[in-house]
Formats: C-alpha cells, sequence, structure tokens
C-alpha cells in the first residue's frame, strides 16, 4: 500500500515539473519584449536594459528557468545585494518567509507562498489575481459538476429501466448531442436563446458574474441567477457521459444473477435498484465525474468569457489579448497543479477502496 502512494505521488509531481517546463519554454519561446509591455510609450533603451536585468532577461535561458524555479520553490535563495537594489521589482516575493541559514550574501528562506510574479500590465501580483478569481470559477465548476451528476445518474438509471423505450433512444440521441456541441457555441446559443430572446420568460441575463457591483454605489451583492446559464453549458458534456455511464454500468448491473433473485423473492424496484444495483454500478460513474470535475475547472475559459463571468478562465482570455504572459503562465502552471492533484487524490482513494488497483 505504501508503495503505491508513493508511485502515485512521485507521479503526479513528474507530471507537475513536466508542465512547468513546458509553460516556461512555450512562453518564453513567444515573440514580444517584456519591458516594452511594461514602460509603453516611456520605453526607452536604458530604461528597457534596467527592466529585462531586473527580471533576469539579459540571462542565459537556463538561468532564467532556475529563477523561475526558485520563485516557485518553497525552499528559496534570497540575495542581499539584488534585494536591496533601488530598481528591484519584485521586492515582494520576499515579503513573508523563514530563514533557514546564511551563506556571504545569500541566504537560504522557506517562502510562505510560491511567487508567481507580477502582471505587465497592473502591477498586481499574480498570486492575488489568481486568489480574487479562482473562487469564482470553483463555485461554477461545483455547480456544474452537481448539477450535470444529479440528473445525469437520474436519466441514465431510467433510461436503464425503461431500456429500448422512446425515453431511452432520446437520451441516448441527447447525449451523443451534449458530447458533440462545443462549449463555445452551446454557450453562445444559450446566452442567445435563454437570455435574450426569452429574457423576458426567464428574467436570466446574457452576461453577469457571482457579484454585481450596486448601480447607485451601495456595493456588491451576490446574483445567484447569473450563475444558471454559464452552469448548464459548463455541466452539458459531463452530463451527457454521466447519463451514457449510468445507463451502461446499471444495464450491466441488471443482468447479474442477484438482481433477478432479488426481483423473484418480490423485492420492490425502488429498492432493489437503491439497495443492490446502484451501489455496484456507480464505481465507474464516481471516476467519470472526479475526472470531469478536474476538467471543468480548468476548461471553463471560453464559457467564463462567453457570460462574463469574473473567473479565472475570463482572465486567461484577457491577459492573452494585452499580452501579460506572467499571468496566463501562474494561470496554467495553477490550473494544471489543481487538475494533477485531483486526480492524484482520487487515484489514491479509488486505489483505497478497490485492492485491485494497487497491483497495477
Amino acid at each position: 500500500m505504501l508503495n503505491f502512494l508513493v508511485k502515485r505521488i512521485f507521479y503526479g509531481f513528474l507530471v507537475l515539473f513536466g508542465v512547468l517546463v513546458l509553460v516556461f519554454l512555450l512562453f518564453n519561446a513567444l515573440p514580444g519584449d517584456p519591458a516594452r509591455l511594461m514602460l509603453g510609450q516611456r520605453a526607452d533603451a536604458q530604461a528597457i536594459a534596467i527592466i529585462d536585468k531586473d527580471l533576469g532577461l539579459d540571462r542565459p535561458l537556463s538561468t532564467q528557468f532556475l529563477m523561475y524555479l526558485d520563485d516557485l520553490s518553497p525552499v528559496s535563495v534570497y540575495n542581499d545585494k539584488q534585494r536591496s537594489s533601488p530598481v528591484y521589482l519584485d521586492t515582494n516575493k520576499y515579503s513573508h518567509y523563514t530563514t533557514l541559514f546564511r551563506a556571504s550574501q545569500n541566504k537560504v528562506v522557506i517562502l510562505k507562498y510560491p511567487y508567481l510574479r507580477r502582471s505587465y500590465q497592473t502591477k498586481r501580483k499574480v498570486a492575488d489575481i489568481i486568489t480574487a478569481t479562482l473562487p469564482n470559477t470553483a463555485i461554477l465548476a461545483v455547480t456544474a459538476i452537481v448539477f450535470a451528476t444529479i440528473f445525469g445518474i437520474t436519466l441514465g438509471i431510467i433510461a436503464a429501466l425503461l431500456k429500448d423505450s422512446i425515453f431511452d433512444k432520446i437520451s441516448v440521441v441527447l447525449s451523443v448531442l451534449g458530447l458533440a456541441g462545443p462549449s463555445f457555441f452551446v454557450g453562445l446559443l444559450f446566452a442567445w436563446l435563454f437570455g435574450h430572446v426569452l429574457h423576458k420568460y426567464t428574467g436570466l441575463n446574457t452576461v453577469g458574474s457571482w457579484t454585481v457591483t450596486d448601480d447607485y454605489g451601495n456595493g456588491s451583492y451576490i446574483e445567484v441567477k447569473n450563475l444558471i446559464l454559464p452552469a448548464l453549458t459548463l455541466g452539458i458534456r459531463p452530463l451527457a457521459i454521466i447519463v451514457q455511464l449510468t445507463r451502461a454500468s446499471m444495464l450491466e448491473v441488471l443482468s447479474h444473477d442477484y438482481i433477478r433473485t432479488a426481483f423473484a423473492k418480490g423485492l420492490k424496484l425502488r429498492k432493489i435498484i437503491t439497495k443492490h444495483a446502484l451501489k455496484n454500478a456507480l464505481n465507474p460513474v464516481v471516476t467519470a465525474i472526479s475526472g470531469w470535475f478536474a476538467s471543468l475547472i480548468a476548461g471553463a475559459v471560453f464559457v467564463e468569457y462567453i457570460f462574463g463571468w469574473d473567473g479565472i478562465g475570463k482572465e486567461v482570455i484577457e491577459s492573452l489579448e494585452r499580452y501579460d504572459l506572467p499571468v496566463v503562465m501562474g494561470v496554467v502552471l495553477v490550473t494544471s497543479g489543481l487538475f494533477v492533484i485531483i486526480n492524484m487524490i482520487v487515484d489514491i482513494v479509488y486505489g483505497l477502496l478497490d485492492p485491485r488497483i494497487r497491483i497495477k
């Protein structure tokens, strides 16, 4: 068991490191000068040179990568000379740390949280931007997966019990359509149909976020109805998968001898489904739900942008438009990390529940 846990954690960290290397190389290969983006019209050769030196852009790519690892690592190297520089831009990297030991002008410290650097445009710390937007994305993803789970399992059970009926055939067709429909197309369709054409009946808006600022300056308030359309859009694809998985799994379980025996004994249908069949049919469904939840957090980009939802996906799109690479890199790393961690936890839990997984 210990070997299984160590292997899963080790593989998870390997994937995270691979993502980190890929993100660094990809974004450093893109054209554009960060110094010019930060200085704008005030850019001149001397100012650009100072910014490049402070960001480490005048150094070899391998050195830049080591500096980036140093920023992200909980154990970091603190340089007194660089820290005292009047033009050093990343002063707040070391605002919260604990010193381990000192060596000449350097000292090794433990950072309380990774330093994801600063936005080129707003100068805000990327960690602050992510902290402000990630909760909204989490609310959207949780709502979408809860909607998909409740309706997906219910419809899948009914379709299995009514096999080959009109309801079963319609559910299969709709599931295929749900999988085939791209999120950006479904989002635009829902926004136009329910937020514009049928607005006087639904009361829903084409755009809007979780919190709305009052027009009269009375602060902000939560607008729950703005969650409905983006959550439905984001939940369509996992809903389709859960319906099909539940239906197929239930049909397999219902064909077993112990289920036929339960029917022969005269047990009520509801008791057979809830006490016997469903418990054994949900294993693949639970695995799919956990995997899709991680995907929803990472894949809400277009849905948030279409509906004006102030989440991490909308922030990525806007940062790409402004060529604000530190924000994009930070968001990609955080969402990738969440995806890997959630899947790693699921693997471990599934291994604990099913001993057969641990010997693979």
